[in-house]
């Protein structure tokens, strides 16, 4: 077999070298540290985490719970490590940061199938996977530029908030595109792609005065840099004169309120994220607010007072691919598909979503060096779904994504009851999991049971 190389020694690219040479090839593992630093990492370990120390959730009610839930199914040794490492934090799994590092960092050194090779790498492997997260070097960014073409690598991230469409009060946002002229691709009017919440001038001066109070994130020293008018954070316009956000995102013009017939003061619009409708982004709302902050002030907006957040919105630096605008499905170079990318190059967001495309990536590229086809999991797990919005997502307006419910597949009869609907989610996933696996013979442990009173009965 060929020897492969995989790029970058963070979560991602540490689980990919390990699933490859547990699988049988031979791995080079190329981590740029310490011979050149970052701003972010503080020692040479594989596998350092440079923010929070917790993955979130491991309930699978949870989204984040759902998904590592479908990556121990496949032994990933990320988690392994993140359980060697726990600490107390409740439902939450959170790591003493050096354990943690440390455990992923002697179990990739001690593989016989893996050499370890420090120095920065400037060019695309083939075969190979390339995962070296939101601060890949000028030298490697710029061999992936030329690659994909100047539109093909982002290096500023300004994410808005998602919001889901069951908690949005319908009877008080409205569809309508502004004029009513605003097209789909194929040119038919599509007023449906945008929810608008009214706000009176009363709402919007005590939305003004939440935004201008609202506590902030401090920047780290690696994402402190000056922003761009187009990623302008939402509370930054409202400090500049109490009439911005009026004349820029919030602007009323071309929309009425159909429950008034007259224009609003000012709108909060929302786009569809996803096209069954079921993510909605807020147009122009990038923050440097704090989650609490956010929740707080942006349920203010009227329609949103019981805003179910799918992603908080960000602003930082970043560096990540265009997924569904240049690579293929299964994230490789369209025209080299054992050239593959995973972790948050590829525009996922978070510790576990990373990783997560980390192993997906080996297994794929395990198959094509062994003559078969690139396989996805099925949209009803979360591990397929987050993948169907790399491929499927806008790409004039493709952003970073978390892990959340809004991507699965929507149950054919759900029940109205949250908590049910979300186990009956995971006993599905996990079920259609394992089918999958099995048809494709991909190594897969069976999974514990969701809850002991939940059956994976017909929940499509």
């Amino acid at each position: 077999m060929a020897l492969i190389h995989v790029v970058g020694g963070g979560l991602a690219g540490s689980e990919a070298a390990f699933q490859l040479a547990e699988r049988g090839h031979d791995v080079v593992l190329h981590e740029m540290r310490p011979v050149r630093g970052t701003p972010a990492h503080q020692t040479d370990r594989l596998a350092e985490l440079v923010c929070s120390n917790t993955f979130k959730s491991t309930e699978v009610t949870n989204a984040h719970g759902l998904l590592k839930a479908e990556m121990r199914a496949f032994g990933c040794l990320v988690l392994e490590a993140a359980d060697a490492a726990r600490v107390p934090a409740g439902s939450a799994l959170a790591v003493d940061r050096e354990v943690f590092s440390a455990f992923v960092h002697d179990r990739v050194h001690a593989h016989p199938r893996i050499t370890v090779e420090r120095g920065e790498i400037s060019t695309l492997p083939t075969p190979g996977i390339v995962a070296t997260g939101p601060l890949t070097s000028d030298a490697l960014a710029g061999a992936i530029r030329e690659r994909l073409g100047v539109t093909g690598l982002a290096f500023y991230d300004a994410i808005a908030p998602v919001v889901s469409a069951e908690s949005i009060d319908h009877t008080v946002a409205f569809r309508q595109a502004r004029w009513d002229k605003e097209t789909m691709a194929g040119g038919a009017a599509d007023g449906g792609a945008y929810l608008n919440c009214p706000m009176s001038r009363e709402e919007y001066d005590a939305f003004i005065d939440a935004l201008i109070a609202a506590d902030q994130f401090t920047a780290h020293a690696f994402d402190d840099v000056p922003y761009f008018e187009g990623c302008m954070p939402v509370e930054e316009m409202a400090r500049r004169g109490r009439e911005t956000l009026r004349h820029g995102p919030m602007k009323p013009v071309g929309l009425r309120d159909p429950r008034t017939g007259t224009r609003p003061w000012a709108v909060v619009q929302l786009r569809r994220e996803d096209t069954a409708g079921r993510m909605w982004n807020l147009v122009g709302f990038q923050t440097r607010m704090r989650i609490g902050e956010q929740q707080k002030v942006i349920r203010m907006i009227p329609g949103l007072a019981e805003a179910e957040f799918l992603r908080f919105g960000s602003i930082h630096r970043n560096s990540y691919l265009n997924a569904p605008a240049t690579l293929a499905p299964h994230l490789a170079l369209r025209d080299a598909p054992t050239t593959l990318f995973a972790g948050q190059l590829t525009g996922v967001e978070g510790y576990t979503e990373s990783t997560a495309t980390g192993l997906l990536a080996a297994v794929n590229l395990d198959r094509l060096l062994r003559g078969e086809a690139a396989v996805l999991p099925p949209t009803t797990t979360m591990l397929g779904a987050l993948y169907r919005y790399l491929r499927e997502a806008d790409p004039a307006h493709f952003q970073p994504m978390n892990a959340n419910f809004g991507l699965i597949d929507e149950l054919s009869d759900p029940p109205r009851d949250k908590v049910v609907k979300r186990e009956r989610y995971a006993a599905r996933a996990l079920t259609d999991l394992q089918t999958w696996a099995e048809a494709h013979r991909v190594p897969f442990r069976v999974p514990e049971a969701v809850r002991p009173d939940t059956s994976p009965q017909d929940v499509r």
